[in-house]
């Protein structure tokens, strides 16, 4: 529905529909912006910068393109909790807690936290408990660092606007540039290992799951007794979960006009 005729105010138009566009563009330059938008460039570059100035938007290194900001991330509706995500990710999950034997979840990704949206408890009976729900500083988990390496080093940076990262146990990482140097590791290898982070005695592993933007990205996350979990066992793991989210990672996210 489009605005009433009479009551818009066309300069908040414009970045509404600006900040719609990045619901379907990870990236735009004030041209793109212009172009689809049919306003001038100056237009789209007060725009932007506006949305800048608030959050709404970040610039990349090259000063040419901008980005969701961690406001517009934060205001995005968590994957994985429609009825058909819930559906392909719930099989996947019974398969992944099949091959692993441990605990399994999906998180998502809010702002710099996550969301444990679904998952399945290990037949062990010393297991590590679901918590459906739960959120996590994303920094301190497995999963959390999976989904915040899918995003641009800028975006990261916005995150985290300060070099000392306060959250999570002892054994999480303290700094901003430490987080960055693991998430270039974890591109690099396609994996994320936590030990003993978010929750003493616990170790994990994280592979991609779903979705092809932060709007909608998913990680697929094992939870391990430490005594049963060192890190040759986390990497089997991940080959595992790998096998598990197969067919859901390839096929990206459904569609979210068949959820409810």
């Amino acid at each position: 529905m489009g605005p009433t005729a009479g009551y818009t105010i066309e300069s908040l138009d414009t970045g509404l529909r600006l900040m719609r566009l990045f619901l379907t563009h990870d990236s735009l330059t004030v041209s793109e912006a212009a172009a689809r938008l049919s306003v001038g460039r100056s237009t789209a570059h007060r725009v932007l910068s506006t949305l800048e100035g608030r959050g709404f938007a970040i610039r990349d290194s090259s000063g040419r393109g901008y980005s969701a900001g961690p406001e517009l991330v934060r205001l995005g509706r968590p994957a994985g909790f429609g009825t058909a995500v819930r559906e392909q990710v719930g099989a996947v999950l019974d398969d992944a807690v099949r091959r692993t034997g441990e605990t399994v979840q999906s998180v998502a990704l809010i702002g710099d936290r996550i969301i444990v949206t679904d998952g399945r408890e290990s037949p062990h009976p010393v297991r590590v408990v679901l918590e459906t729900g739960r959120t996590h500083p994303a920094h301190a988990t497995s999963g959390g660092r999976m989904l915040l390496s899918r995003m641009t080093a800028d975006q990261v940076c916005a995150l985290y606007p300060r070099e000392r990262l306060d959250e999570g146990s002892p054994r999480a990482l303290g700094s901003r540039s430490a987080l960055l140097a693991e998430l270039a590791d974890i591109r690099e290898c396609g994996y994320a290992l936590g030990r003993d982070e978010s929750v003493p005695g616990m170790n994990t592993v994280a592979v991609p799951l779903a979705g092809s933007s932060w709007r909608d990205r998913l990680a697929l996350m094992a939870c391990v007794p430490a005594h049963r979990g060192d890190d040759a066992v986390l990497v089997r793991h991940a080959e595992e979960l790998r096998r598990s989210a197969a067919p859901l990672y390839t096929a990206g996210r459904p569609s979210a006009s068949s959820e409810s």
